[in-house]
């Protein structure tokens, strides 16, 4: 059996309080629902003297491309009433310096590990999971189709749901291990980017990536982002994504990962019943980096409350 066949760690205790918070994203088991989303909590392993890493139940890292980027120019972030934009531009080191340098740290772990892809091409996306492969310690991939603040990089694959699903058939050829696919908030269309991409074969979707958005300051006259534009982020973009979410929710039957201003257990209690499997924590990670800690235990204090053995049983 291939490093890339061997099943991650078991968590060592998916049940607090006595409540059963295992969830199932496909054939990915997460000790608990919480996990915390791309580019906002680097690689993980920046966090683990301030986080509990084994507490979460999977870790997105930030995106993964073929070859190092360096970034957009700053400033980077701005806040806006109820959220933040950002333009980070997809900065990582790139796919081979993330399996030599921080995959080994990663591996020490019991959080399940899910790379976040970009590319591009169709090509180079394909290169970038070839290279994770055969890499041991990953759960799964995140195709990122979506990023909003760059003018390449994914964003291309979510201009129609026909160019979506054909980059997800072409990596289907190719990953290992499951295939989760972050769509964008296609407000209107939500529907047919994630009945596209199933057919494509994902066997999971997160919905959804940042808004894009744009924010100038009056005195300068200038985008207060080095980049111009940026992406949306924060309590702002909850309704929204959770509409989002429960749209998707009634039309496909891969499990459904929400994500968008997540900040206290009722929020990501919404996106549960609204039908998510899981959620994923980014902005509120800037203000507290527990804050996925946080909301396993309020998750289970919840359950407890309301006399749910089982949180799974909250779904839809």
């Amino acid at each position: 059996m291939s490093a890339a066949e061997t099943s991650s760690p078991t968590p060592p205790n998916p049940t607090l309080f006595g409540v059963d918070l295992r969830v199932h994203i496909g054939a990915v088991e997460l000790a608990n629902p919480v996990m915390a989303a791309s580019g906002t909590f680097g690689y993980g392993v920046e966090f683990a003297h301030l986080v509990d890493l084994n507490q979460l139940g999977g870790i997105v890292v930030k995106g993964l491309s073929l070859e190092p980027i360096a970034g957009a120019p700053a400033p980077r972030l701005c806040p806006t009433p109820s959220g933040m934009m950002n333009a980070v531009g997809l900065q990582n080191i790139g796919a081979r310096a993330f399996v030599t340098q921080k995959l080994p740290q990663l591996r020490q772990y019991h959080t399940a590990i899910i790379a976040n892809v970009f590319g591009r091409t169709q090509a180079e996306y394909g290169e970038v999971i070839r290279i994770l492969n055969d890499a041991e310690g990953l759960a799964a991939y995140e195709l990122n189709i979506s990023c909003p603040n760059v003018e390449k990089g994914g964003s291309e694959f979510s201009y129609s749901p026909e160019t979506a699903a054909s980059l997800v058939a072409s990596a289907r050829q190719i990953v290992r291990r499951p295939l989760w696919v972050k769509l964008a908030p296609s407000v209107g269309r939500i529907v047919e980017f994630a009945q596209a991409v199933e057919s494509a074969g994902a066997d999971a979707l997160t919905i959804a990536n940042t808004y894009p958005a744009l924010s100038i300051d009056v005195r300068t006259r200038k985008p207060r982002l080095g980049n111009g534009t940026g992406g949306l982020s924060g309590p702002a973009i909850r309704p929204i994504t959770v509409r989002l979410v429960w749209e998707a929710c009634q039309k496909v039957k891969i499990p459904i990962i929400g994500l968008g201003g997540i900040e206290k257990v009722e929020d990501a209690l919404e996106y549960l019943l609204a039908g998510a499997a899981a959620v994923q924590v980014g902005t509120a990670h800037f203000i507290d980096p527990n804050a996925s800690v946080k909301l396993v235990g309020g998750l289970a204090k919840f359950c407890l409350s309301h006399n749910s053995s089982n949180i799974s049983g909250l779904r839809g």
